[in-house]
């Protein structure tokens, strides 16, 4: 029997952490190739420390595409994100761009040739996951999480458009613990943020300018007890981003997906092409559950899908309620066969994914965002929901 009552906790990172710096610049250099050819072929790689970031991995696209080009984009993530540090500046930084053609082996069986059609591009499972604690179908302690450092984010960016100075630098922390009552989130019990700063500002006063971003996104009455409210615990955050402590793509799958609240697969989605199902299927998988979820048939829904290299059609499809569902859960895994093609090439077709526009996604989480106009987090639709209810009308 599931538990009731209980706390849980997830956390978040801003778009100027480590690693998602090179989670940024790793989804630019997709972006990039994309742009220029739909169909090319991206797994890109970034490490950053001081002053220094370095690139590498395979690509299969336009060769008009230089490492010139490439180094450029890097160089524009970094000052998008706001680095302009001593010890780490976008126009100091030195740029290493080791990025070299796909492997013929992987690539043989990725391509659709005479009847065989495009395959996996790698064996492994993808998890997808909804549920109804708040408005975006996502687990609301990583929900929280997220929206208290987007809004820090906003309003150091705004700052700087206006050449304003601003108490907060690029990296920072969350951390929300909330507590459940009867399986319902109910409010906060703790709360940790932590934030680089200016130097010139001590602890408190680095505490009253966090105070508002998160007490102004927590619902009414949420706030956790003062002395659980956790700003810069250490007491300092000056020396913060890649030269504090070295960043590296794909090291933050928790934070990009469900904050510990659902399985993951273990794959990293930032580098990846749309043909790579580490990314693709996840993101399928995300959006099937949440149109399961909105359409009222379960309160929490976890669809598990898995590939094998080269082949196209899914090994299987699983689907779990968590004891909250409405439906059959095996009648459904049939159903969601039916409405959407899960081979990659299905996939990327019907979410439209083979675009420029996944820098975007480095940051604040692939999921529990807004549908945008241009293609961006398509996975987020709820254009199945009129369906799915007809299936189990």
């Amino acid at each position: 029997m599931a538990r009731k009552s209980y706390l849980f906790t997830s956390e978040s990172v801003s778009e100027g952490h480590p690693d998602k710096v090179c989670d940024r610049i790793s989804d630019a250099v997709v972006d990039l190739y994309l742009a220029a050819d739909p169909y090319a072929r991206v797994a890109c790689e970034t490490l950053t420390t001081t002053n220094r970031i370095v690139l590498a991995g395979e690509v299969r696209g336009p060769e008009t595409i230089t490492k010139d080009q490439i180094a450029h984009v890097a160089r524009m993530a970094v000052r998008d994100i706001g680095y302009e540090q001593a010890g780490f500046h976008w126009q100091n930084a030195d740029i290493h761009v080791y990025l070299h053609a796909q492997s013929q082996d992987i690539a043989v069986g990725v391509d659709a040739t005479g009847n065989k059609d495009e395959g996996a591009g790698d064996q492994g499972i993808m998890f997808g996951y909804a549920c109804d604690e708040t408005p975006a179908y996502m687990p609301a302690p990583i929900y929280y999480s997220h929206l208290i450092l987007r809004r820090m984010a906003e309003a150091r960016h705004r700052a700087r458009a206006n050449g304003e100075e601003f108490p907060f630098g690029p990296d920072s922390k969350s951390q929300v613990t909330l507590r459940y009552e009867d399986g319902r989130p109910v409010g906060a019990t703790s709360i940790v943020v932590s934030t680089q700063h200016l130097e010139k500002y001590d602890q408190q006063a680095v505490r009253e300018f966090v105070r508002p971003y998160v007490s102004g996104v927590l619902p009414d009455g949420w706030m956790c007890p003062e002395p659980e409210f956790y700003v810069n615990p250490t007491g300092r955050f000056v020396i913060g981003g890649p030269d504090g402590d070295a960043g590296l793509t794909g090291r933050k799958i928790i934070v990009d997906t469900y904050g510990g609240a659902a399985p993951h697969g273990g794959g990293a989605f930032s580098g990846k092409d749309p043909t790579k199902v580490d990314r693709s299927a996840a993101y399928a998988c995300r959006y099937l559950a949440k149109n399961v979820v909105a359409a009222g048939l379960a309160s929490k829904c976890t669809i598990q899908v898995s590939y094998a290299i080269g082949v196209s059609k899914p090994l299987s499809v699983y689907v779990d309620f968590s004891g909250t569902g409405r439906v059959d859960e095996a009648k459904l895994e049939t159903v969601l066969r039916d409405l959407m093609d899960l081979s990659p090439r299905g996939i990327r077709e019907h979410l439209g994914l083979s675009r420029p526009i996944y820098a975007r996604t480095a940051a604040y989480g692939h999921f529990g965002r807004n549908p945008e106009d241009d293609g961006g987090f398509s996975w987020e639709k709820l254009d199945l929901v009129d369906q799915l209810k007809s299936a189990f009308a």
